[in-house]
């Protein structure tokens, strides 16, 4: 009697996910980061209504701009009366650290010229802190997935938070800290992905090195410093990975004798008898 035949793998590779099996691992990918980007945005509504800003404020904002620390720095600046050139150099800075995200974003699977200019606009801080824990396994349907999910969370939020601001007899404080809590998370779950150096030791030390040397210019100190020591950590690694790893030395004089049994071990080169 014939033993039965193990299963045969198949021949042909298994098929690609299909298009709506990747927009709802984009959405599934978003729900952790949704969970703070939702409250954020109520919080903003609410900053909104309670500086004196017209309501429609925030939902333009929300669409527009997307950029949830630049959008609360909007809305002082403008109750402030800023100048116009003040803003834009102020927003420059802020969100100059979305040069160095363009490095590892996967924005190369997104073909489309629409598609791509769209997630250019949307890469968020949470969009790229979730590109960063999970680097294998992109496609165009489930990144413009994950981003449009994120809008929608912001979006959704300063509705919500200008019915919220309406509803309440009066202003709530400590509503900007949302962000920094928000922001403190996501540094340290993709933190725990890499098994590097410490990459929340490097940025307290640049933010640390900035208070010292230059306080009133700290976060784009503190950006530099923090992306130069990226730089050459990045560098470093490169440079031990490509290291020639050295040959084995073959084993020469008595052959070793393993404790107990008596026989001897085959050098490096020997066969076993």
């Amino acid at each position: 009697m014939n033993a039965p035949s193990a299963p045969r793998s198949s021949p042909h590779p298994a098929p690609p996910p299909s298009r709506g099996a990747e927009v709802r691992t984009g959405v599934r990918l978003s729900l952790a980061a949704g969970l703070g980007l939702f409250p954020l945005g109520v919080a903003f509504g609410m900053l909104v209504v309670q500086a004196g800003l017209p309501a429609w404020v925030a939902p333009l904002f929300s669409v527009v701009v997307f950029a949830g620390s630049v959008e609360l720095l909007l809305v002082s600046l403008a109750v402030a009366a800023t100048p116009l050139l003040t803003i834009a150099v102020t927003v420059f800075l802020v969100n100059f650290r979305h040069v160095f995200y363009a490095f590892s974003f996967p924005l190369r699977v997104v073909r489309h010229p629409l598609a791509r200019l769209y997630s250019m606009g949307a890469l968020i801080d949470e969009a790229y802190a979730i590109a960063a824990s999970h680097p294998r396994g992109w496609t165009a349907p489930r990144l413009i997935a994950l981003q449009v999910a994120l809008h929608a969370y912001w979006v959704l939020g300063g509705l919500a938070g200008v019915a919220v601001a309406w509803l309440l007899p009066g202003p709530v404080e400590g509503l900007e800290f949302a962000l920094v809590a928000l922001f403190i998370v996501l540094a340290l779950d993709a933190a725990r992905t890499r098994r590097q150096v410490p990459l929340v030791l490097v940025a307290t030390l640049a933010v640390g090195v900035a208070l010292l040397i230059a306080p009133g210019r700290l976060l784009v100190v503190a950006f530099a410093l923090d992306a130069a020591a990226l730089v050459a950590l990045h560098l470093l690694a490169a440079r031990g990975a490509s290291l020639p790893l050295p040959e084995p030395t073959p084993v020469t004089g008595p052959v070793p004798v393993v404790p107990g049994r008596g026989e001897p071990v085959p050098a490096a080169g020997e066969e076993a008898r």
